[in-house]
């Protein structure tokens, strides 16, 4: 059986490189092709005639490796002359040349100042976007709500208590933890300072002040935060990346009356009961670092506890913690109703939902310190 792949075949005839070409210039033989090309490379200064007389079929992919193998060979010192061509196969060349367009490798970078600035515009475009639309989901996820308890019937309790053995049962072995380390840690730090004042004594009162007005509630949030929130975005990521969300509404069903609601009144309930759980783990670390360092008695320990923080102290880092945590949930769910695309856009949704919880957090926390500052608490 003859063979009829494409060859090249280059000839020197006096001062110019002739190169035939024959055969099928196809897409079945185009990497041979590439590599044949490019092996080619004549003197700088003589001329090249393509004869192309001998093709016997000519695809658009041979087209292309013609062309741009032509170019290629093309300098400001020598000349490449195509010849020979059938008619059809001129044409074809001809068309594909006309599309060929390189671009730049790399495009301009322009002014970075220009760049910088644009940036800025584009991130602050986007921040208002998304904060305007977290705005409208908090209104809808409060109207529906309303009406679930006007009509108590819509509330899922069982997902409540699913979700409140997630949120609270689940996170109280690493919350409990990490309050009874900051506990331990507060207490050795400032006993280092206070000591060299004879204010040992004080260790104490730093500690309650500091756990049950800021550090327990915030740490807690942070805590739950990356634990739950995060959790909450993928579980609800996931379900609307398989289409079950589009599913439900389909079926005329309410994606925030049966996803979000459950997860927002769980965690609200279970908040305030890790916060004081925390509240007590850090003070029973910070009660076995005084003994064990400063000879405090836990009699002593706890006579002067009570001395120093009335009840209003331990009130205020539980109030906070309900609005912490719709902050908390109501990020993961919405963060988790926004994925589209792919799985990654699960994860950047999953890492947004964490920041944004931590971020809210924080800011309502300096908010609450300020009005309870103008209240005189």
């Amino acid at each position: 059986m003859t063979d009829t792949r494409g060859r090249i075949e280059s000839i020197s005839a006096g001062n110019r490189l002739e190169i035939h070409l024959s055969g099928r210039w196809e897409v079945g033989y185009a990497a041979e092709l590439e590599i044949a090309l490019a092996q080619l490379s004549p003197p700088v200064d003589q001329p090249v005639l393509i004869d192309l007389s001998g093709l016997d079929r000519l695809d658009t992919t041979g087209a292309w490796l013609i062309h741009r193998g032509s170019e290629a060979l093309r300098s400001p010192r020598r000349s490449v002359t195509l010849s020979g061509a059938r008619a059809e196969h001129e044409q074809l060349i001809a068309r594909v040349s006309g599309l060929y367009q390189p671009c730049e490798i790399q495009p301009p970078a322009g002014n970075a100042l220009i760049r910088l600035v644009a940036r800025l515009g584009e991130n602050a475009l986007t921040v208002l976007d998304t904060a305007a639309s977290f705005t409208a989901f908090i209104g809808l996820t409060t109207v529906t709500l309303l009406r679930s308890l006007l009509h108590p019937r819509r509330l899922r309790f069982n997902a409540i208590t699913v979700h409140m053995e997630a949120t609270g049962i689940n996170a109280l072995p690493i919350v409990s933890l990490i309050s009874f380390l900051i506990g331990i840690v507060m207490v050795y730090q400032s006993a280092f300072q206070l000591t060299r004042f004879g204010a040992q004594i004080f260790v104490i009162d730093l500690l309650a002040f500091s756990v049950l007005r800021e550090l327990g509630v915030l740490l807690t949030s942070i805590v739950v935060a990356g634990r739950s929130g995060s959790a909450f975005a993928a579980e609800i990521g996931s379900m609307k990346l398989h289409e079950e969300i589009d599913a439900m509404r389909a079926l005329g069903m309410d994606p925030v009356e049966i996803l979000v609601l459950p997860r927002i009144l769980s965690l609200m309930v279970v908040l305030p009961l890790l916060v004081f759980t925390a509240d007590v783990m850090a003070l029973l670390g910070g009660a076995i670092m005084c003994w064990i360092s400063l000879d405090i008695a836990p009699d002593l320990f706890l006579q002067r506890l009570r001395s120093a923080v009335d009840l209003p102290t331990f009130w205020i880092g539980i109030v906070k913690a309900p609005f912490f945590a719709g902050l908390i949930a109501l990020t993961g769910c919405y963060e988790g109703l926004q994925v589209s695309g792919s799985a990654e856009s699960v994860g950047q949704r999953t890492t947004r939902a964490v920041v944004e919880s931590i971020f809210l957090v924080i800011v309502a926390d300096a908010l609450f310190s300020v009005v309870f500052t103008i209240l005189g608490l």
